[in-house]
């Protein structure tokens, strides 16, 4: 069984860095979807390809799917930027530099 490990990547509606601390681990998808001739709807009898499993670090999830014999691909790793920490009172300081 294939599995993915990457670190999902922000959200483009925020500046922030919610959920991207954590490392996931999804299947492949082992057979292709089918559409429903009645109603229309996609389905598929893979149930793995809906779970995602999360992991506080790279070497856990690693750890996981070497112990449960799953074939796995590491995805690279962003760099992480550095965090500047800012003051609304900065913007008043009498020495700043306008």
């Amino acid at each position: 069984m294939q599995v993915r490990i990457y670190r999902p990547a922000r959200s483009a509606m925020q500046s922030g860095t919610g959920n991207t601390k954590r490392w996931l681990v999804e299947f492949e998808p082992q057979s292709s979807r089918q559409i429903d001739p009645l109603m229309g709807w996609i389905s598929s009898r893979d149930m793995r390809s809906q779970l995602r499993l999360s992991f506080d670090t790279k070497e856990e999830a690693i750890a996981y799917c070497e112990r449960e014999g799953f074939t796995y691909k590491v995805f690279a790793e962003r760099p992480q930027r550095p965090v500047r920490p800012k003051s609304y009172a900065d913007n008043f300081r009498f020495d700043r530099i306008a």
